[in-house]
């Protein structure tokens, strides 16, 4: 499981974040205990939820004998909806990633 934080501005909404995951997977979308659930090609589950103010993710994937075009297609859809989700860039998720590992 990995929490993200959001950049200021972006609410912790979770229909503001079904609304993205409809948008960027463009699956069926559903409830569980407040946990959003939803599949899309080499992701046979990916499972998100706001918790502490941060968005949480958990993903399980298929990776066997999928073709490379449909697991570039589904990182590149994943990497948008942390992108649009959380309003920080892959780059910016991995430097706040950081500094929580180091404390500062």
């Amino acid at each position: 499981m990995q929490a993200y934080k959001l950049k200021r501005g972006y609410t912790p909404d979770i229909e503001r974040i079904r609304d993205l995951l409809t948008e960027c997977f463009g699956t069926e979308i559903k409830e569980d205990d407040g946990k959003l659930k939803t599949s899309y090609g080499v992701l046979k589950e990916i499972i998100v939820w706001i918790d502490n103010k941060k968005l949480c993710v958990d993903t399980v994937s298929d990776d066997s004998g999928i073709p490379d075009d449909v697991i570039l297609d589904t990182n590149k859809r994943f990497r948008t909806f942390l992108d649009k989700g959380t309003g920080y860039t892959s780059k910016d998720r991995i430097k706040n990633a950081k500094k929580e590992v180091s404390g500062e």
